[in-house]
């Protein structure tokens, strides 16, 4: 079986930090998750049940909120951490085989807040993960966390060098790729059919590239009012995991 890919420890000073209270309590309960130092109102830590390893320094509001970017609403708490280890493709594929659960593919989408809302809507309706380039998305960090809503620390977030390369394995896997663009007149219910489903979305305003494109099995749009160019990818991600949920 693939194994998780190791990434060394970080230096102090270029670990993420986390803030808010889903985003810290998540990593906190996350087996996975190397949290390695933790501040906090005395009230917000009161009834945490914190490993006594754990580096904890208490902190009042003002303090807090020189830890992390300004009006950042960090409810009380902030965590360092170290990234998880990377994933293998093929361990999550193989972890899915009996499954239907979908995949979300990300082609440059770079924005943390959209990636995060996108791991919270995979979450939200049991995505088996979601997949990106390595040197085209963001890293870890609280905003990405924060937008996650604790959803970073549970859909398994795979980085690959080459997505059509790792589209092609997904398709070998069984998966039938379903990409979301506004040039086609394909609607996505007449597109998902009835077995396992990737859905590939591009950045906002470029869109998927050409050759990600060519590497789906067919594009489809939503339907949105003609008064509306696009959604925003994470609303977009968002509608479409529920119409393949949806879909008996």
């Amino acid at each position: 079986m693939a194994r998780r890919g190791h990434r060394p420890s970080q230096a102090p000073g270029n670990r993420p930090r986390f803030w808010g209270r889903h985003a810290v309590l998540a990593a906190l309960a996350n087996p996975e998750r190397q949290v390695r130092k933790l501040w906090g109102t005395r009230e917000a830590l009161a009834n945490l049940d914190l490993p006594p390893v754990l580096p904890i320094t208490y902190a009042d509001v003002a303090d807090l909120g020189r830890l992390v970017p300004s009006d950042a609403p960090h409810q009380g708490m902030v965590i360092e951490v170290d990234p998880l280890d990377d994933l293998w493709l093929g361990e999550v594929l193989e972890r899915g085989a009996d499954d239907r659960r979908p995949i979300v593919i990300l082609d440059q989408v770079t924005d943390p807040h959209n990636v995060g809302a996108v791991l919270r809507s995979a979450a939200a309706f049991d995505a088996l993960a979601i997949v990106t380039q390595d040197r085209h998305a963001p890293p870890e960090s609280g905003a990405l966390a924060k937008a996650a809503s604790g959803a970073l620390e549970i859909v398994p977030w795979v980085r690959v060098v080459n997505l059509a390369r790792a589209m092609e394995e997904i398709a070998e896997a069984g998966y039938w790729r379903v990409g979301l663009t506004g040039h086609t007149q394909t609607p996505l219910n007449e597109a998902l059919g009835s077995g396992r489903i990737a859905l590939v979305l591009g950045a906002e305003g470029e869109g998927m590239r050409q050759n990600t494109a060519a590497h789906c099995d067919v594009l489809a749009r939503l339907p949105i009012s003609p008064r509306v160019e696009s959604l925003n990818v994470s609303n977009a991600a968002a509608i479409a995991l529920y119409a393949v949920a949806t879909q008996g």
